[in-house]
């Protein structure tokens, strides 16, 4: 449902959440090994969620990223709404132009009302999912997983 880019914003960062201190930034190079993403690619993701707001970039040798809020206000939906938009929460699940998830005036596809709730259900997940409570599980499973 999200896209690759997506998920790599998502492990980045919660990637810089873990590794935040006391306003310290990481090297894109650094952080692309670690989560074995490509650079130019990592750093056109995290550039999108610093013109947001949602990281900090500072340029030059001593530069690099660092969480632009504390990670218990940044949600998943945050960072999905940037990367991929609002389309996963509100467009027909079937592709259908015709759904009435995508025109008031159209009807429901043929699995509209099963998804509705479905959709709605996952929204509501991503809105109050943080990244701090992410973390917080993480360290409570001894999941330091790489991300």
């Amino acid at each position: 449902m999200l896209s690759n880019t997506c998920k790599y914003a998502i492990r980045a960062v919660i990637y810089l959440a873990v590794n935040d201190d006391e306003g310290k930034k990481i090297g894109i190079k650094q952080i692309s090994k670690e989560l074995d993403i490509p650079t130019p690619f990592l750093g056109k993701i995290l550039q999108s969620l610093a013109k947001q707001k949602l990281l900090k970039s500072t340029k030059g040798p001593h530069g690099g990223f660092g969480l632009g809020r504390k990670p218990g206000e940044i949600t998943l939906y945050d960072i999905v709404s940037i990367i991929d938009g609002e389309d996963v929460f509100t467009n027909c699940l079937i592709g259908l132009k015709s759904c009435k998830s995508n025109h008031s005036e159209g009807k429901a596809c043929p699995v509209h009302d099963q998804y509705h709730d479905i959709r709605k259900q996952m929204k509501d997940f991503f809105v109050n999912e943080s990244i701090e409570k992410i973390i917080t599980n993480m360290k409570e499973k001894g999941d330091y997983i790489k991300l």
